[in-house]
């Protein structure tokens, strides 16, 4: 029995037996990476060698610097573009200013000359007139309709055209004349009645509620000493100021 397994052991038809490696599976893996790796560099190595050698790669070189110095160009003409820019806007933002400044100025200039304008008017009617002798006057009787006919604005200058006029101290009142509801009419007492004293000028003015269905068609201005008239004015409101 021993010999039989002896010579079949050392016969042909022995059985085979496989040698394997005791080496661990991820570090095969590992290897063949770095093999693969190392044959991938040595490859683009020799193909970047090969371009080199060629001259192939010197133009594309040229071209990249040429990139690039574009490149900086634009970088530079966008920034100073971008600074134009800024100078253009702060240089709009200050002209717009001014033109503010000046629409106001304007403005200033032109209510300053209504003022003006107003002033002389008002001196203008302090120059004594060709009335002579009146040592008291009125001048400026103004009138208007406001509010659709429910009011009366109204303004009086008083004066005492000579130097070195005694004070005068009196009333000032108003009259008004018209119709209502289609008769004649007329405001009694006067519409208004106030004490009033000046030595050389006095300006008053106001303004008057007036009746329903009423069409105020004169002012008249007086002033009283006393019960004496000293003088006195009328004024007629044009048609187109009338309710």
């Amino acid at each position: 029995m021993r010999m039989r397994l002896l010579r079949r052991r050392l016969s042909l038809s022995a059985p085979r037996v496989a040698i394997r490696s005791a080496l661990p599976w991820p570090l095969r893996w590992l290897a063949a990476a770095l093999v693969l790796g190392l044959c991938a560099a040595v490859a683009l190595w020799a193909f970047e060698f090969g371009k080199s050698l060629a001259g192939l790669d010197a133009g594309a070189r040229a071209e990249l610097q040429r990139l690039r110095a574009e490149a900086v160009q634009l970088r530079a003409d966008l920034q100073a573009q971008r600074e134009q820019n800024l100078a253009a806007e702060s240089v709009r933002m200050t002209e717009k200013a001014a033109m503010q400044g000046l629409a106001e100025q304007i403005k200033q200039l032109e209510a300053d000359n209504r003022g003006l304008r107003e002033d002389l008017g008002f001196f203008e009617k302090l120059i004594p007139s060709s009335r002579s002798g009146r040592a008291l006057d009125i001048r400026g009787l103004q009138a208007e309709i406001l509010g659709g006919g429910a009011q009366l604005r109204w303004q009086v200058l008083a004066i005492q055209p000579q130097r070195n006029a005694p004070e005068f101290n009196g009333r000032l009142e108003l009259v008004l004349a018209g119709s209502f509801n289609g008769a004649a009419w007329s405001s009694q007492p006067p519409a208004v009645s106030q004490p009033i004293q000046f030595r050389q000028y006095r300006r008053a003015q106001g303004v008057l509620s007036l009746p329903p269905h009423t069409v105020v068609k004169t002012v008249t201005a007086r002033l009283l000493e006393g019960d004496s008239v000293r003088a006195l004015q009328t004024f007629d409101l044009p048609e187109n100021h009338r309710p």
